[in-house]
């Protein structure tokens, strides 16, 4: 499959299986609890354990992705976590809560696999194209919103055990099909592999990595951490059960994937800055709304359906900067990088949620408006970031050795 789309939609797959792997241990969360009469703070670092996992290797798995391909990193990296997955369904029925977040912690590497696309379907596109490509690989995070909804109605329905020997199938299958079918873009051939600490310190040494980083780890984590603790938030405050919390969240996580790639395109067409303003903007005073607790679904369910909307946009956004603002080379490593922030900032959140519950009031409220303040300071920060960076896409052309060069 020497064109892009296929490889693009096969990658986009392979987010998808996983995003599903990686974010397992969420939906269950009720299930865990009850069956080990967990607190709620040893709920919260359970869900949270897989999310800093993932988010730290996405730095070493996008420097190898640059080194050696997406092709390899996407078969090795599915083929590790489908007998994670089975691993997990099997310290789960030993109600014991180390041994099981010390499988979370290794389940955690399944979220790596964003960090192997951005490379790998930003090589297949042409700059003016590299936030559709971007955005619609971003829009494997629906694997998210399928673990949401699946999961516990696969364990409700075929078992606990037998969920997590599904999930482990597929996950392998997708991983052979990369092994068979996936082909690097050509814009490869010839690219002598280089050293991983330069590209890191070349990486390091630009600003606008860091302020990447905090944007994408306010946007994106805001993201991983409602797709993972909505449930628990939702049995919380509004005692649903862990079916119907499951399908709510999945509608969010679905929504906010959609706006993804709608993010990606806009920042095509109209600019990364505008795109990323408009998405901080709107889920800092959603933030404020879902912070007083509405008493009915018809108010705050659209809330959160447009919050997620609004964070899928700045998703999609925020990396339409990362094919203007890395050095072509390193695009890998940049993106591992910003990915990284993203995936940590989905780790604290359900922490500081966990912490900061009132009990007494039933109420969530400091959490919430700490996300809002988050967002208002990202918010600002997106005025200073460079609009196309060093390395602008419109004038950045990699030459065959994957140095730039001004196009005319």
């Amino acid at each position: 499959m020497r064109t892009p789309a296929p490889n693009l939609w096969l990658a986009t797959l392979a987010s998808t299986v996983g995003f599903w792997a990686w974010t397992m241990i969420g939906p269950l969360s009720a299930h865990y609890t009850e069956q080990m009469g967990l607190a709620p703070t040893q709920t919260a670092v359970l869900v949270a354990m897989p999310i800093l996992v993932g988010s730290i290797a996405r730095v070493p798995v996008g420097v190898l992705t640059d080194r050696y391909g997406g092709r390899l990193l996407f078969t090795v990296l599915l083929g590790a976590t489908a007998p994670l997955v089975l691993v997990t369904g099997l310290v789960g029925l030993l109600d014991a809560y180390v041994p099981l977040l010390i499988v979370a912690f290794f389940l955690g590497i399944a979220g790596a696999v964003f960090s192997i696309g951005i490379p790998f379907v930003s090589a297949w596109y042409p700059p003016h194209r590299k936030g559709f490509a971007t955005g619609i690989f971003g829009a494997g995070m629906v694997g998210t919103a399928v673990s949401a909804f699946a999961t516990p109605q696969l364990v409700a329905g075929i078992g606990y055990l037998t969920t997590h020997l599904l999930v482990a199938v597929v996950v392998a299958v997708v991983a052979v099909a990369c092994a068979l079918f996936l082909r690097e873009s050509p814009s490869r051939d010839g690219i002598t592999p280089t050293p991983a600490l330069p590209k890191l310190r070349r990486a390091f040494s630009q600003r606008v990595t860091w302020q990447l980083c905090f944007l994408y780890g306010v946007v994106f984590g805001a993201f991983v951490a409602f797709s993972n603790y909505l449930p628990t938030y939702l049995g919380n405050i509004y005692d649903y059960a862990a079916t119907d919390a499951g399908l709510r969240t999945a509608g969010f996580a679905a929504a906010a994937v959609i706006a993804r790639p709608v993010g990606g395109v806009l920042a095509d067409r109209v600019g990364p800055r505008t795109v990323t303003l408009t998405s901080f903007a709107g889920a800092a005073v959603l933030a404020v709304i879902v912070a007083v607790q509405p008493g009915q679904e018809r108010v705050y369910g659209p809330v959160f359906l447009i919050m997620a909307l609004f964070l899928g946009l700045g998703t999609g956004g925020v990396f339409g900067w990362v094919g203007r603002a890395a050095d072509p080379r390193d695009v890998g490593t940049t993106g591992g990088i910003i990915a990284a922030a993203g995936g940590l900032g989905g780790y604290f959140p359900p922490l500081v949620m966990g912490a900061t519950y009132n009990a007494e009031h039933n109420s969530y409220f400091v959490g919430l408006m700490l996300l809002a303040g988050f967002a208002m300071v990202a918010l600002l920060l997106t005025f200073t970031v460079r609009n196309g960076g060093r390395w602008d896409e419109r004038a950045a052309v990699p030459d065959p050795a994957g140095t730039p060069r001004t196009s005319t």
